[in-house]
């Protein structure tokens, strides 16, 4: 997979897409991350992309012409379109299910904006969809793309040791994870769950199982509901 980035602060972007696993990753050529300058796509001397919104109103706004100058030349970098996403708090709200949708296709294009947003033109010229990663407003587009390419990247070939690595976790099955122990065996007076320490997988599993519906009912009622329904509808 390939990730581009288009963004007025593509440090701060590498600076976190090149550590940890995604760093890692990068290296080893499992995925492409790509951040791009937009103030170098545009025609102004002052390297300025944003002016006064028409109709009046606080802040500025984004120009198209960089951003779809930019998009432009990314895109000419292969023949297959890629798929243009803006992060943007009036986008829907980013999911697992999402991240696994995304993480099949080759090519991202990420959007991220700031000031009072981005010239409406440009966003009906390219983006296919819009997200975003909560019911709340950033100062820019740069924190959600990085959360958001963070849980696709990991989910794609080679990233993670295993696909066992995510296809336990919170939200992958529709449930919220498991809790996770370690040594010792014993801490400040407390023991791990007996089950843990059998090697008997088939009981583990099912202790495990328990535990995530528990967490899932407990904390996130909205999804346990989900979850039983779709238990219903498989029976069917």
């Amino acid at each position: 997979m390939r990730i581009d980035v288009a963004t007025l602060f593509p440090d701060m972007c590498e600076a976190v897409l090149s550590e940890s696993i995604i760093g890692r990753a990068r290296k080893t050529e499992k995925i492409e991350v790509h951040c791009h300058q937009i103030r170098e796509y545009t025609l102004d001397k002052h390297r300025r992309v944003d002016d006064t919104p028409y109709g009046g109103g606080m802040g500025m706004v984004m120009q198209a012409d960089p951003i779809y100058r930019c998009f432009n030349a990314v895109a000419a970098m292969a023949e297959e379109k890629p798929h243009v996403i803006y992060m943007s708090p009036k986008g829907a709200v980013f999911t697992q299910q999402k991240a696994v949708e995304l993480s099949k296709m080759p090519r991202l294009f990420v959007l991220c904006g700031h000031y009072e947003g981005v010239d409406q033109r440009v966003l009906d010229r390219i983006v296919d969809e819009e997200i975003s990663i909560g019911d709340y407003v950033l100062t820019g587009g740069e924190l959600p793309a990085m959360v958001m390419i963070d849980a696709v990247a990991r989910m794609c070939p080679g990233v993670l040791a295993a696909d066992e690595c995510f296809e336990e976790e919170s939200h992958f099955g529709g449930l919220l994870e498991y809790p996770h122990y370690t040594k010792p065996e014993i801490w400040e007076g407390e023991a791990v769950p007996p089950v843990l320490l059998t090697g008997h997988h088939k009981n583990i599993a099912a202790f495990r199982h328990e535990k995530a519906v528990e967490i899932t009912k407990e904390r996130r009622p909205d999804m346990y509901q989900k979850y039983v329904q779709n238990i219903k509808m498989d029976k069917k």
